[in-house]
């Protein structure tokens, strides 16, 4: 008789690491050589040329738009950034100490339960919830963000763009334009990235043929793990500590750090085996930040330690990922830490739906992996008074 755990003859694969289980046009990761591309197209030239919504766009529908459809699409994002009064009430009556993470996912949730049509699968239907979602988020944030600190909140503004508007809610003042332009293209960088973890649950989620909302929620809090979105907030916590634990002293920081066998936050990553081609970007956009606050504290920290790390970590094939720089270009944007984290979920958002709607396009299908049963069988069962 053949023993039931080799039924099917399985692949394991440790985190299914290098399983393939869907077919996309939607993003692309050379991991080897530390390229990516959204729909064929270098993530360098997007951040060159492109804006978040134009990006968004080209996620969402698989295509550039024409000058038309992305001033629709963005007409309808600007339309769609206020929440209802019943979800403002819900903000209102979360504790104040609550993660900023652990807010969005449930605001999103509870206005799933709002939406009469939220079981849709009308294509039209579900780009409309999407467009919502998307506009709906960094009013979400923003809005927490001034409650918790006792602040009035602030309405968003039609003539700023996404990246601009947020700004202005969060801070209740006007972003300058370089403010304005190098936040749009962090929200560019972290639209999409492949199947990664947050990505994968929204997919999950939606195999059952569950809603959107649950889909999203989903994806939200898979994203809040430090070894996920949180990385972007722990990487500018480790600046912090260099700086008030070591005086500022980077290498020996970095000696501590490797005898202990401790990670160096906004080091590494699943997928690259090279320099992320992100983490290049930031690093020119951290800079002209730098020189525009004139403040170049932590920027120039980072070169240090990276510069310091290189020779160790890249023989190793660790290098720099996208939550490095992104940390000091948040600080210097006054973004507070808890708020790194969510502000990826602004942006990735994009990312989930386009897979989601993507996949429902494609199999469909219920995903199912096994596990690999290494316990014993047919053991026998001890009543009570028997057991020691």
């Amino acid at each position: 008789m053949k023993d039931i755990r080799e039924i099917g003859e399985p692949v394991f694969s440790s985190g299914l690491e290098n399983i393939y289980f869907s077919e996309t046009k939607l993003c692309y990761i050379d991991g080897e050589n530390g390229r990516l591309y959204y729909l064929g197209i270098p993530i360098e030239e997007l951040a060159d040329n492109s804006t978040f919504e134009e990006s968004s766009y080209l996620l969402l529908y698989q295509k550039l738009p024409n000058k038309e459809e992305l001033e629709n699409f963005d007409r309808k994002l600007r339309e769609n950034r206020e929440i209802s009064e019943i979800l403002l009430k819900e903000e209102e009556l979360i504790p104040k100490n609550a993660h900023p993470m652990d807010v969005i996912r449930t605001i999103v949730s509870f206005n799933g339960m709002l939406d009469e049509k939220a079981t849709s699968r009308n294509e039209e239907e579900l780009l409309e919830k999407a467009n919502k979602l998307i506009a709906m988020l960094p009013t979400i944030v923003a809005y927490f963000h001034r409650i918790r600190n006792n602040l009035n909140t602030v309405k968003p503004d039609r003539e700023l763009n996404h990246a601009g508007n947020f700004l202005y809610m969060l801070r209740g003042e006007k972003p300058s334009d370089i403010e304005i332009e190098i936040f749009d293209k962090t929200l560019i960088l972290y639209l999409e990235h492949g199947m990664n973890a947050s990505t994968f649950s929204a997919i999950v989620t939606a195999s059952t043929q569950s809603d959107i909302y649950s889909s999203i929620t989903s994806a939200i809090g898979t994203l809040k793990g430090p070894l996920h979105g949180g990385a972007n907030e722990e990487a500018m916590k480790m600046l912090f500590e260099i700086d008030e634990k070591y005086n500022g002293d980077v290498e020996k920081y970095l000696k501590e750090k490797l005898a202990r066998k401790e990670r160096i936050m906004g080091f590494g990553h699943r997928v690259y085996k090279a320099y992320d081609p992100r983490a290049r970007i930031l690093k020119n956009l951290a800079l002209k930040l730098a020189d525009y606050t004139n403040n170049r504290k932590w920027i120039d920290m980072q070169i240090q330690l990276e510069e310091k790390a290189g020779p160790i970590l890249g023989e190793k094939q660790i290098y720099p990922n996208v939550d490095y720089y992104a940390a000091s270009i948040y600080y210097m944007l006054k973004i507070p830490f808890d708020l790194y984290t969510p502000i990826f979920a602004i942006a990735r958002i994009v990312g989930w739906i386009s897979h989601i709607l993507e996949y429902w396009k494609s199999s469909g299908r219920l995903i199912r992996p096994r596990e690999k049963y290494i316990g014993e069988l047919n053991k026998p069962y001890i009543k009570i008074n028997e057991r020691r």
